[in-house]
């Protein structure tokens, strides 16, 4: 923890924190849970015993060197704050996707936050049920919120949503503004049941602290010009991070990384994550003079890397305010620590 709070201060202690993105097993095997059979994929997911069950078994053998926190978090899908409001998730293997409910504008009039929907008492029973089941052994987090701009693309349509904004400029910042309303009763309801337990604030990202810790994003803005960001996008960003301890802005991918100029000037984001993407955005190499302007803004980042991309990496970048993702098998990570020791 000491290394995570020097980290988000672009500060070193004796190296750089690392996560071994390996220990995130919860689609490894685990055989004798193989057996479970439910009517629907649906079923699976609601399935809380089984979804924390699952996750304990994937711990078995498993080691958790450097920052690498064994963290059981509670998913129902990226989409899923905006199913708090009504209308239904269509669920797959390993994702979920909302079903738009505003194909008129006076269809917005029937959103409202319910929190003794399926949904949200769904997460709050997994919460719960993960807290008994921890026991000393993992985290509990919080599940992957996706407020304001996000959630009023997914009730209205993303692809429908861009139009919007050029042709209903108004109807559109008021759909955002209803998006983003009850955001911090939302978040304080589940952060309040993990303080209440013990636990440091944490989620999908496994980076833990003991204030609270946030994952702002934006994925919509991948779809939209920058000065749409900053008209649509940027207003609400500003007003969730504020609310926070520590910030982590998603940046998925380069569509979104075109913004990067505004969220490098907010205080409040200490660091940004950087997803380079798939195919031809891969290796991450290639972005190296992007990172680079993030670490020299003074934001720290996190980055993903293959352990054939660590040497090169280290020679090109300063090691403060760097948070290493690998996936390394168990028997090399020892060796990477001691050469991340030698940056």
């Amino acid at each position: 923890m000491q290394r995570i709070y020097a980290w988000f201060e672009q500060a070193v202690i004796d190296r750089p924190p690392i996560r071994f993105a390996a220990h995130n097993a919860e689609y490894a095997d685990a055989a004798h849970l193989k057996d479970r059979f439910w009517p629907d994929l649906k079923s699976r997911w609601f399935d809380s015993q089984f979804q924390i069950e699952f996750f304990k078994e994937s711990l078995r053998g498993q080691q958790f060197l450097a920052e690498t926190f064994p963290v059981f978090w509670p998913n129902l899908g990226p989409e899923v704050y905006s199913a708090f409001y009504g209308g239904d998730l269509v669920f797959g293997e390993v994702t979920s996707y909302y079903t738009a409910t505003v194909p008129e504008w006076a269809d917005a009039d029937r959103l409202k936050l319910d929190m003794k929907n399926p949904y949200f008492t769904k997460l709050d029973e997994m919460t719960r049920l993960a807290l008994q089941a921890c026991e000393d052994q993992f985290l509990v987090g919080y599940t992957d919120f996706h407020a304001g701009v996000d959630c009023a693309a997914a009730w209205r349509d993303p692809e429908q949503f861009c139009t919007d904004l050029i042709l209903y400029p108004d109807r559109a910042k008021a759909l955002i503004q209803k998006a983003s309303a009850d955001f911090f009763d939302i978040y304080d309801h589940f952060d309040r049941i993990l303080k209440e337990n013990g636990q440091p604030s944490v989620t999908w990202i496994a980076i833990p602290t003991f204030g609270k810790m946030h994952v702002p994003s934006c994925d919509f803005a991948a779809m939209i010009s920058t000065d749409h960001f900053v008209e649509f996008c940027l207003p609400v960003t500003l007003a969730e991070v504020k609310h926070m301890t520590h910030n982590i802005f998603h940046v998925d991918g380069k569509g979104v990384a075109k913004n990067l100029d505004y969220l490098l000037q907010i205080p409040e984001i200490q660091a940004i994550q950087y997803v380079q993407g798939v195919g031809d955005d891969q290796p991450v190499l290639q972005w190296l003079p992007v990172l680079k302007r993030i670490q020299k803004s003074g934001k720290s980042l996190v980055i993903d890397l293959t352990l054939q991309e660590l040497d090169h990496f280290i020679d090109e970048m300063k090691p403060e305010g760097i948070f290493l993702c690998l996936d390394v098998d168990p028997d090399l990570q020892p060796e990477v620590i001691k050469r991340v020791l030698r940056w």
